[in-house]
């Protein structure tokens, strides 16, 4: 592509990029409430269920123990969740919503528009985007890369 620099030819710094200024945008509008955006997607995951352990949020939200628990305890103490051992296993915990916790999804359900809005997407464009994006992710998870030719190229040079 002309006049581009070869790090904006990358997709991955374009994605990069990209994730970078939808976080400084949710940060900005969070902030009134005091939250940051993994707190708020911890709430959007709890207000979807009511009761969800430690470990299927850390899965759900692809968060490790040692970033989500941190996470944990400043929304409990924020009064927004509560964490309980599970009476049927004494070794998993459940995470729930307080009232308080329940009552910020009406207060915070304009978010995601607002930031869509800034994004200058339609929403065909939008919902596009978001399938192409799951499909990337999924790939990427599975550890499987689409057939780009690339891979006979590796393949030929070792």
């Amino acid at each position: 592509m002309e006049g581009m620099s070869s790090v904006d030819q990358l997709l991955c710094f374009s994605l990069y990029s990209a994730s970078r200024a939808t976080t400084r945008r949710y940060h900005q509008l969070l902030a009134p409430w005091g939250l940051t955006y993994p707190q708020y997607l911890v709430l959007v995951v709890l207000w979807d269920q009511d009761v969800i352990s430690v470990r299927e949020l850390g899965r759900e939200l692809s968060l490790d123990s040692g970033t989500l628990s941190p996470l944990l305890k400043r929304l409990e103490a924020n009064g927004l969740i509560i964490r309980t051992r599970s009476e049927e296993d004494e070794r998993r915990v459940d995470v729930s919503l307080t009232e308080e916790g329940r009552a910020l999804q009406v207060e915070l359900a304009g978010i995601p528009q607002q930031v869509g809005s800034c994004m200058g997407l339609d929403q065909d464009t939008y919902e596009s985007l978001l399938r192409a994006m799951s499909a990337v992710n999924d790939a990427l998870q599975r550890g499987q890369a689409p057939n780009t030719g690339l891979q006979n190229r590796e393949a030929a040079a070792s």
